[in-house]
């Protein structure tokens, strides 16, 4: 089953829109599907100010980086766990917004009904010199983000 196409997924969010909603939303989900070696290195998303956390689970897993074969059952029961319903907010986030669409797919095409891709990403795409998280992304809208 292809996850590049068919997007049968709910759309893209802005970051300021995802932080947002789970500022409103109690039962809406961030999943970060960043590899291990970006949480640990790059920063992530700090929600303590909601008195909420990030769901993390890698969508390819470093450093082959191939797709992560247990993605949809894994994150599945973890929400399941938590007690999220199938038609909660689930806000997806990678790098740059690649990674986290195909996973917004795949998480739709397994019954999720509110599927968001959070577009930008934690980064967004490189500039003009190669360095990321200047002009889109969770970084460059200034939203609360901390490294480890």
């Amino acid at each position: 089953m292809s996850h590049a196409q068919g997007a049968n997924y709910a759309g893209d969010r802005s970051p300021k829109d995802c932080l947002d909603h789970l500022r409103t939303d109690s039962a809406a989900q961030l999943i970060d599907v960043r590899t291990t070696a970006e949480w640990a290195y790059v920063g992530s998303p700090d929600l303590t100010g909601l008195g909420r956390e990030a769901l993390r689970l890698e969508w390819q897993v470093f450093p082959a980086m191939t797709v992560n074969p247990d993605f949809v059952s894994t994150l599945a029961a973890s929400l399941a766990a938590r007690g999220v319903a199938k038609d909660a907010p689930l806000y997806f986030l990678c790098r740059s917004g690649i990674r986290s669409k195909a996973a917004a797919i795949a998480m739709a095409e397994a019954g999720f009904t509110a599927c968001f891709n959070v577009a930008g990403g934690f980064e967004g795409p490189p500039d003009d010199r190669g360095h990321r998280g200047g002009s889109s992304g969770w970084k460059a809208e200034g939203l609360p983000w901390r490294q480890s």
